[in-house]
């Protein structure tokens, strides 16, 4: 390719970056304040939550397209399409992780004027960790960081036993209160939504050591650089 080619490359290659940027912002806001609604049973947060989900599914399909359209133009090769690839990959994360913020700001009607069926600590400890999961992984993108991967392998791990703790506390208050069923299973799929978020960001994060080392740690069971053998 000429220097101007390469010009134009490269012009492109930090637009779908940008990309990355942008949507990954859009969700963080979403999932923030999918959770709050959840805590204050406000709708005014909802219907922000569902306004923004509509600016990330258009950014979700122009930015596939964008995509589509370089490798079709340029037919990049090694590290160039990995990260092309990876950025495809990744905005299909973020659109999911809009898609669950989504859902956690629908189940929050139910708590409109309503006490929640357990004490809402636990699940603010576990939505935080995951909002700083997916920052990081958006940081690790940007700066292609594959070691961020072994962070969020351990942080995942973290959310999965919150996870599970906050479901059996849910299981013993159904049992225990027949009339509290249906808010603590709206809850359940609320604690269930906020670890599905952590585990998209932990897949963009694995996304990164893909483009920089060209392993796929989703088919080869092999641990992220720096994981701690267990």
């Amino acid at each position: 390719m000429t220097d101007h080619t390469y010009k134009q490359f490269d012009t492109e290659i930090d637009a779908m970056r940008s990309s990355i940027t942008t949507m990954g912002g859009l969700v963080e806001r979403q999932f923030i304040r999918a959770v709050d609604a959840v805590r204050y049973g406000d709708l005014r947060l909802v219907m922000q939550v569902l306004a923004d989900e509509r600016v990330v599914n258009q950014l979700h399909v122009e930015s596939d397209l964008r995509c589509n359209q370089v490798i079709a133009k340029r037919q990049p090769i090694a590290v160039d399409l990995r990260e092309i690839i990876g950025v495809i990959h990744s905005i299909n994360d973020l659109e999911r992780i809009g898609d669950e913020a989504k859902k956690i700001a629908l189940k929050a009607q139910s708590f409109v004027d309503r006490r929640l069926p357990i004490p809402f600590e636990s699940i603010q400890l576990m939505s935080e960790i995951v909002a700083e999961m997916l920052r990081a992984a958006i940081d690790a993108f940007l700066r292609q960081d594959e070691r961020v991967a072994a962070r969020l392998l351990a942080r995942d791990a973290e959310v999965d036993a919150l996870r599970d703790e906050l479901i059996g506390q849910l299981i013993e208050r159904m049992s225990a209160d027949p009339a509290v069923v249906s808010d603590a299973l709206a809850l359940v799929f609320v604690v269930q939504s906020i670890e599905r978020v952590g585990d998209h960001a932990k897949n963009i994060a694995e996304y990164v050591v893909h483009i920089v080392s060209g392993v796929d740690l989703r088919h080869t069971g092999a641990e992220p650089p720096g994981a701690v053998a267990g």
